[in-house]
C-alpha cells in the first residue's frame, strides 16, 4: 500500500520550496529596482502639429 503521508509531507515541503524561491527571488527584484540609479530625463521640445497650422 502506498505512504500517502510520505507523499503528501513531500508535496508539501516541495511546494513550501517553490514559494520559497518565489519570495526571494521577488525580493532580489525589489532590490535592483530600489537600489538602481535614477533614469535620466532628457525634456524635447514640441513641434507644431500639421493640422494645428491648418487650423489657426
Amino acid at each position: 500500500m502506498p505512504d500517502y503521508k510520505e507523499m503528501y509531507l513531500t508535496m508539501v515541503r516541495a511546494s513550501e520550496e517553490a514559494v520559497n524561491c518565489l519570495i526571494a527571488a521577488q525580493r532580489k527584484c525589489e532590490d535592483l529596482y530600489l537600489y538602481s540609479p535614477e533614469p535620466e530625463i532628457t525634456l524635447l521640445e514640441a513641434k507644431p502639429r500639421e493640422d494645428a497650422k491648418r487650423d489657426g
